[in-house]
C-alpha cells in the first residue's frame, strides 16, 4: 500500500488510513466544547488528509504522526478550544487501552507495571517534573541527583547480568537491543564488566561495522539516505561469522568509518573460544532474520529504552523517541559529523524503523533496562535549545519538513520552563549519559 494510504499502529502493523476515524475524534473533540459540528469536522479532516499526505510523500506516518497534525490543522484554524480537548482525548484514550483487562502494554509495547515503576521512582526523587528538577537545581542539589540516576542505572545492570548468569551455560549470544540513541554501546560495556567480575569470558563484536556503503543505500526526495532499516546492514555476513564464532572458527569483520560512509571488509580478527560468550548491541537485535543462523535456546535478549517519566506543567510526558532525538543530535554532531538539524530532519527514519522493526518484537526480550536519567534533560537543553527556534523557522511553511518542525516545536515548548545551567563535570567519566556529550572513559 502507497504512503498516505496507510498508517503505522503503535504496534509496528501497517493498516489502512481511515479518514473518518479522525473526523469523528475532531467532532467529539468539539462537542466536548460546545464547538462546530460535523461538517466542519469533516473538512478539517480532509486538510488532516491532505497535509499528511504531503508531508510524507516517501514514507509512512504513525499514528503520533497523524495525531500531531491534527492538533497542529485544529490549532491553523483557530479551533484553540477544540485543539485542547482533542489533546485530552489523546491522553484519556491512550489511559483506557492501558486500563482494559490483561492489557500488558503501554508506550511503544513496554508493560505499563514497568513505566509505573519508573514514574515511581521519579516522584521518590523529586524529578517527575519540570517544576521538581527546578527545584532540584535551586536548591544546589543536582549532584546528588546525577548521583541517584547513576546508581539507579547501575543497579540496573547489575540485576540484568545475574539474569543472564540464571539462565545458565545454554547461552552463547547476548543481544543488547533498543531503539537509536537508547544507549546500547554502554550498557554492553557494563554488562561485560559485570559478567567478567563473575568469572564468564565475554567478546563483543561490533555490528556496526556490518553496514553497506553508504552509497549502496537507498535515497528519497531530499537526497538523504536511509541507514534506519535492517537491510542497511549485512544481514547475510553477521549470520555467517555469527555462525563460524559459535562453532569456534576465526573470522574477519569488517570496519566501517562512519566519516566516509565506506566499509572495508577482512579486516578485525575474532574467535569466539568455547568457554567464551558473545555480546552483540544492535539497534535491529530483535529483528529475527539478524540472528536467524543462532538457536534460540543460545541467546539471551536484553531489551533497553528511555522509559522517561517526566511531565511539565500541562500534565504532558516527554516522550522518550524526542529524548533520544537530543541525545543523538548531540552524538551525532562530534561522532559522525552530522549538523543537529540534519539529525532532526532525519529522524522519521528512525521513528519508522522502531516502529516497523523493533517495537513488535519486544515482547521476545529477557530483560529490560531503562537508560532514562532525569538529570540529562538540564544538560540537553543547555546544549541544543538554540537549534530549534531555527529549526521551527526552517520547516514552519515546508510540508514535507512537517514531521521535523512538529517535533522542534514540542521538544522547544516542553524544555523551555526547565532550567538549564547546571555543572556537568559532576557527570561521572563512567556515565551512560557520556556516551552521547563526551568525555567517556569508554572508547566507542
Amino acid at each position: 500500500m502507497r504512503p498516505g494510504k496507510t498508517i503505522i499502529k503503535r504496534d509496528g502493523q501497517v493498516v489502512p488510513h481511515d479518514r473518518s476515524r479522525i473526523a469523528n475524534a475532531i467532532s467529539k473533540a468539539a462537542a466536548s466544547v460546545g464547538g462546530f459540528g460535523f461538517e466542519e469536522a469533516e473538512r478539517l479532516s480532509l486538510v488532516v488528509e491532505q497535509r499528511t499526505a504531503e508531508s510524507y510523500a516517501e514514507q509512512v506516518p504513525t499514528v503520533e504522526d497523524l495525531q500531531d497534525i491534527v492538533e497542529s490543522v485544529l490549532m491553523e484554524n483557530g479551533h484553540t478550544k477544540t485543539a485542547r480537548a482533542y489533546i485530552i482525548y489523546r491522553h484519556q484514550r491512550t489511559e483506557m487501552r492501558t486500563a482494559r483487562p490483561g492489557a500488558v502494554e503501554a508506550t511503544d509495547n513496554i508493560p505499563y507495571k514497568r513505566i509505573y515503576e519508573v514514574l515511581r521512582w521519579n516522584m521518590e526523587h523529586g524529578c517527575e517534573s519540570i517544576a521538581g528538577i527546578n527545584r532540584i537545581i535551586e536548591e544546589g542539589e543536582y549532584p546528588e541527583l546525577v548521583s541517584a540516576c547513576e546508581e539507579r542505572y547501575a543497579n540496573e545492570c547489575r540485576a540484568a547480568s545475574q539474569r543472564i548468569l540464571e539462565h545458565g551455560d545454554g547461552v552463547r549470544l547476548i543481544i543488547v537491543a533498543g531503539p537509536s540513541s537508547s544507549g546500547k554501546t554502554t550498557t554492553t560495556i557494563k554488562l561485560e564488566e559485570q559478567l567478567s567480575s563473575q568469572g564468564k569470558k565475554i567478546k563483543a563484536i561490533n555490528v556496526d561495522h556490518y553496514f553497506f556503503d553508504l552509497e549502496q543505500h537507498p535515497k528519497d526526495e531530499f537526497g538523504d539516505y536511509d541507514y534506519e532499516t535492517p537491510q542497511a546492514l549485512d544481514i547475510d555476513l553477521i549470520n555467517e561469522h555469527l555462525e563460524q564464532l559459535l562453532a569456534g572458527k576465526t573470522v574477519k569483520t569488517p570496519h566501517y568509518d562512519f566519516h566516509t560512509g565506506k566499509r572495508t571488509l577482512n579486516v578485525h580478527e575474532m574467535q569466539l573460544a568455547e568457554d567464551e560468550i558473545l555480546l552483540m548491541d544492535c539497534l535491529h537485535g530483535l529483528y529475527s532474520d539478524m540472528t536467524r543462523g543462532v538457536p534460540d535456546s543460545h541467546k539471551f535478549r536484553l531489551y533497553i529504552e528511555t522509559l522517561g517519566q517526566l511531565r511539565n506543567d500541562r500534565d504532558e510526558f516527554m516522550r522518550w523517541a524526542d529524548h533520544r532525538l537530543l541525545r543523538r543530535m548531540i552524538r551525532d554532531s562530534w561522532s559522525r559529523n552530522h549538523d543537529p538539524l540534519d539529525t532532526l530532519t532525519h529522524w522519521h527514519y528512525v521513528r519508522k524503523s522502531e516502529l516497523q522493526n523493533i517495537i513488535p518484537f519486544i515482547g521476545n526480550v529477557d530483560f529490560l533496562v531503562n537508560s532514562a536519567m532525569p538529570c540529562e534533560f538540564p544538560v540537553l537543553k543547555n546544549k541544543l535549545m538554540h537549534f530549534f527556534p531555527e529549526a521551527i523557522d526552517l520547516y514552519r511553511d515546508d510540508l514535507k519538513r512537517q514531521d521535523a518542525y512538529l517535533r522542534a516545536q514540542r521538544i522547544m515548548q516542553f524544555l523551555e520552563p526547565l532550567h538549564g545551567e547546571v555543572d556537568e563535570t559532576c557527570i561521572p567519566s563512567s556515565s551512560l549519559f557520556r556516551e552521547f556529550i563526551g568525555g567517556s572513559d569508554y572508547a566507542y
